[in-house]
């Protein structure tokens, strides 16, 4: 899926997913391909944010979850994690006013205690001042891990069998749902990997069993409003069987 789409049609419009969740892939390629440093990179990729954030919200998709840090990203040169945390928080105060609105919620997941402290304090004040709004919900995974996410739940749900307030038999997919970082969302319907690479790169392991995937190979900094309705089209020629016929 690589083609532009300028409009969306009326049966895309019609077929809307409710949650999007994107793995923003190819930031440092960008910036190498033109022999500019990887932050000037992870610029670039933030106004891919902006826009599709934007985007997103006048369709009136609900819920959009952006692979913003994994925890693997902590191995990254330090030089270069310290740039993007420090981005991080001019992102979260200059975004923060555009965002209250056009009546975005914030929300974050991921083991946010490893931030800086810097980061988890604006990353609050944020989350707060878009507390009440109602429209689309952003979602940042930051320092987020699916299997650090799957193994924290498979602990809290040991744990409350240790103290008997859970029988094993009793344990469902619901419990395991009810104990993961998303638990107040629903599970994604789309997911789109931008710079054609295949593969999930350990992103919402559980929540994603039934998601549609698009890969696009637009690196991150070149997707914008038209690669999102390409996505987006493609999405509405799926028939979606969650294992029926």
């Amino acid at each position: 899926m690589s083609s532009a789409v300028p409009h969306l049609s009326t049966e895309a419009k019609g077929q809307l997913p409710q949650h999007v969740a994107i793995i923003m892939d190819g930031n440092g390629r960008w910036a190498k391909q033109r022999h500019l440093p990887r932050i000037e990179g992870h610029r670039q990729g933030a106004e891919s944010a902006r826009t599709i954030i934007r985007t997103a919200g006048d369709l009136g998709i609900k819920y959009l979850t952006l692979y913003a840090f994994s925890a693997e990203n902590w191995n990254r040169p330090k030089d270069e994690v310290d740039a993007l945390m420090k981005y991080l928080i001019h992102y979260l105060k200059s975004e923060t006013p555009d965002l209250n609105k056009n009546n975005v919620r914030l929300d974050a997941i991921g083991q946010i205690y490893r931030l800086p402290e810097n980061v988890q304090e604006q990353l609050k004040k944020s989350i707060a001042t878009l507390g009440k709004n109602n429209g689309l919900t952003l979602v940042l995974a930051l320092s987020y891990g699916g299997r650090n996410e799957i193994v924290e739940a498979v602990r809290a749900i040991a744990e409350k069998v240790q103290r008997g307030q859970l029988e094993p038999p009793d344990i469902t997919e619901q419990t395991v749902s009810q104990h993961l970082w998303t638990r107040h969302l629903p599970d994604p319907d789309l997911l789109i990997r931008t710079s054609g690479e295949m593969r999930i790169s350990n992103f919402l392991l559980w929540q994603i069993s039934y998601a549609e995937f698009v890969i696009t190979p637009t690196l991150w900094p070149d997707f914008r409003k038209p690669q999102l309705y390409a996505a987006l089209e493609e999405y509405a020629k799926r028939h979606r069987r969650f294992g029926g016929v």
